[in-house]
């Protein structure tokens, strides 16, 4: 089996476990007690914050450990906007956070800033974005879903010349790198590089006004409360100086198999669209859509193939709505795979994987074989009704019928999927076609596209 899933959760690294290991047995005690077993346990904890601190490029009482990536960014969000409550509760993210980000931000005053359909930022977003009220902003490192790299050095010196701090989710860059900027608060996961799961990452630069919320607690600086899992942080903060060590090499390596997936698959297959920024990325994660393939159904294809990939569109897991990425990206939702390759991924893995999925695609394409649209055609117009059929079932039947109708003609594409209202124009950017907008229609929405070529 190829595991191509490492952006959900990188694989143990052999010194996370060896560490791990080790601690469990020299670790195991309270920290905070002055007793022999205590002052080693100590000693654990100490070396493994300034290894992580290290690495962040913080100061070590800067930096606290927290039970898992998500709480570490919500405790950051809701400390910095309670130490800065006179200023206001305004929050400004990017459109393309991580779900914990967003999540934290409905309980306050949001402002979403675009991307560009690679999916960056600019730091001109986040200035226009600024209000005298703002407390507070976010931005990833680098994308979960596309791998795009974000301007954060520039945002970061737009929001300290107004007084604004910074908050950089870096739970995918970090293990290649440090956060380049002036950024006033930090959070990341040990399971994204390689270390355990349940440990997290906050640090907090001294100067930025912090309230942690909730009960006080003595551990970690108030700022996270609970016994410390030490064996966890020790093995999380040993594997993450080791993949650091590994980095520079090993992020050569999966550029080029990277840039061999992108270069390849939309010769191998036709209709596909590779999305996210093609330069400016992290080195091991490619993502593509496939026109008139459901995600799900590809992705079980796949595994069947023995490669573990996952996918972007609303077909995945437990959510069947379409990605805010995508969606924000302006790109399809649906036929979304994303390839992240985990440190010591072989060409051999990637050889087959590119042997393998234009079959996959194709079987999955005749599996849905798209019904024979019901049309009602006029001189120059022509009506799919599509109601009651989830993508991407309305853009096959649109590509369909558009032949049918002549150069300057209309499809009118009925539709009840909420997806479609991000599928059809990005089809119709795809085959350059005009996407002239929507239209209400009973039980559903009429999506109009012109045919020019």
């Amino acid at each position: 089996m190829s595991y191509f899933d490492a952006a959900s959760s990188a694989p143990l690294h052999p010194v996370a476990r060896q560490a791990l290991l080790a601690s469990l047995d020299e670790g195991w005690a309270d920290p905070s007690r002055l007793y022999r077993e205590g002052r080693r346990a100590r000693l654990l904890l100490d070396a493994a914050r300034e290894a992580a601190a290290e690495a962040v490029g913080c100061r070590p009482d800067e930096l606290v450990f927290t039970s898992s990536g998500t709480r570490a960014v919500h405790d950051g969000i809701a400390g910095a906007l309670a130490g800065r409550r006179r200023i206001g509760r305004h929050l400004i993210v990017s459109a393309v956070e991580h779900s914990s980000v967003l999540h934290s931000a409905e309980l306050f005053e949001v402002t979403e800033v675009p991307v560009s359909r690679m999916g960056a930022v600019s730091a001109q977003s986040y200035v226009d974005a600024l209000r005298p009220d703002t407390a507070l902003a976010c931005l990833q490192s680098a994308n979960h879903e596309v791998g795009t790299v974000q301007p954060v050095a520039e945002v970061a010196a737009v929001c300290r010349q107004a007084g604004v701090p910074l908050l950089v989710d870096a739970a995918q860059s970090l293990g290649w790198g440090p956060v380049e900027g002036e950024w006033s608060l930090l959070t990341a996961s040990a399971h994204k590089w390689g270390g355990p799961s349940g440990v997290g990452l906050l640090a907090v630069r001294k100067g930025v006004r912090f309230s942690p919320q909730g009960p006080a607690d003595e551990r970690e600086s108030g700022r996270a409360p609970g016994f410390e899992n030490l064996p966890a942080v020790v093995a999380a903060a040993a594997s993450l100086r080791a993949v650091r060590a590994e980095a520079a090499q090993e992020a050569v390596r999966l550029r080029e198999l990277t840039a061999r997936i992108r270069a390849r698959v939309p010769r191998l297959v036709p209709d596909v669209d590779v999305v996210g920024e093609p330069e400016n990325r992290l080195p091991g994660i490619v993502t593509f859509s496939c026109l008139y393939v459901d995600g799900e159904t590809l992705l079980h294809e796949l595994d069947r193939e023995g490669f573990s990939v996952s996918s972007g569109s609303s077909c995945t897991s437990s959510t069947l709505t379409p990605s805010h990425v995508l969606k924000a990206m302006g790109v399809l939702s649906e036929g979304n795979v994303r390839v992240s390759l985990p440190f010591g991924a072989v060409s051999e893995e990637v050889d087959r994987f590119l042997e393998v999925l234009p079959g996959a695609v194709a079987a999955v394409r005749e599996k849905l074989g798209a019904p024979t649209p019901s049309a009602v055609v006029g001189e120059d117009s022509l009506v799919v009704d599509a109601l009651g059929k989830r993508c991407p079932i309305p853009v096959i039947e649109l590509a369909k019928v558009i032949g049918d109708v002549p150069v300057g003609g209309t499809v009118r594409v009925l539709s009840d999927d909420e997806a479609a209202r991000l599928d059809i124009p990005a089809w119709c950017e795809m085959r350059e076609q005009e996407y002239v907008g929507e239209e209400p229609a009973d039980n559903g929405t009429a999506y109009v596209i012109r045919r020019i070529s």
